[in-house]
């Protein structure tokens, strides 16, 4: 099957996800339209088992509720079964190296989705070696440098409330304050390396020394700046929110002093002034959408007055994790074979 976008879906199977880099802006589309088409199907009741008797495996390096739950209750929808696999307890614990457990469970299976995600630098290339050594696809369930089936998730929503065609739109990035864990940088950079392919504008916000990676922004700018786009950069909430179409306020950590969490939430803590209330979300659009991947730490991160008020639109951002999560694993295990 071929869209107008001229993607014919039985060419994607097989093919990784490991971040939306990785893909054409075409590639991208044709998730869309799948997840559209299976959130309708689900809508109207109607099966749509794509995948049956097809098996996922889900390892996990880190906790989760959306990522998992999405993708665990979406391969039942599509008639498959995942497999939740706690890294812990397999043997990847004790040093299997990534070639061998690649090759073991590409015997048993159809697909491997990973999560790990709390060592930068290190869970994209774990990831990358499973995929060289796996006849399987694999998806990103989130690493180091990008989160690709929370950022899908997130275009799939702001089409769904501004339209297919989102250039111009200018979207607030930023920081924001939270004390309960040292986050990942892997959404910010997720949202830097996508939206402007969209033809979105990104504003980049956050205190001193919460950079992210270098080299994920350098591929983000030159992804920018072919798709007629912009990533700029401002050094307060405030400066970021002004007129902007979308905010997406959450904490991450500090690079430096990623493994020292508890020096790295000290030094967050100098700025608690970095929360999104309604007096900052009144600098953006009068139609603002607010996003958010969850969880959010209420009252540090964002007020209740915003994330359960008018402009946020985080219970569809969540649900379509799992439409976006069906699509992918459709798509990449054979759901669409000729």
């Amino acid at each position: 099957m071929s869209t107008a976008a001229g993607v014919d879906r039985s060419t994607l199977i097989g093919k990784d996800y490991i971040e939306t880099l990785d893909w054409t802006v075409d590639e991208l589309d044709e998730v869309l339209a799948v997840a559209g088409e299976l959130k309708e199907a689900r809508r109207r009741g109607e099966p749509h088992r794509l995948l049956a008797d097809k098996t996922l495996y889900m390892l996990f390096l880190d906790k989760s509720t959306r990522t998992r739950n999405a993708f665990e209750t979406g391969m039942t929808q599509l008639g498959g079964h995942a497999i939740f696999l706690d890294a812990d307890k397999t043997q990847v614990s004790h040093g299997e190296t990534p070639g061998d457990t690649a090759r073991t469970l590409s015997r048993y299976g159809e697909g491997i989705a990973i999560r790990h995600d709390l060592a930068p630098y290190e869970g994209n290339a774990w990831m990358r070696e499973i995929a060289k050594f796996a006849d399987i696809p694999l998806i990103n369930l989130q690493c180091d440098v990008d989160h690709p089936t929370q950022t899908i998730a997130d275009l799939m929503t702001l089409r769904e409330y501004r339209g297919e065609n989102l250039r111009g739109l200018k979207v607030a990035m930023t920081w924001a304050y939270a004390p309960s864990y040292a986050r990942p940088l892997s959404v910010p950079q997720g949202v830097a390396t996508l939206f402007p392919r969209f033809g979105m504008d990104v504003v980049l916000a956050h205190p001193p020394g919460f950079d992210l990676m270098p080299e994920v922004l350098e591929k983000a700018q030159a992804a920018a700046k072919e798709a007629g786009a912009t990533i700029t950069f401002a050094d307060s909430m405030e400066e970021a929110f002004e007129g902007a179409d979308v905010v997406y306020p959450k904490s991450w950590g500090r690079l430096d002093a990623f493994t020292d969490e508890s020096k790295a939430l000290a030094e967050s803590g100098a700025y608690a002034n970095w929360i999104c209330d309604e007096e900052k979300l009144a600098l953006a659009s009068p139609d603002v959408l607010y996003l958010h991947c969850l969880p959010a730490d209420r009252g540090r991160e964002v007020t209740d007055a915003v994330m359960d008020g008018p402009h946020s639109v985080i219970w569809d951002e969540a649900e379509n994790r799992m439409h976006t999560g069906k699509a992918l694993m459709a798509l990449t295990m054979g759901g669409y074979a000729k």
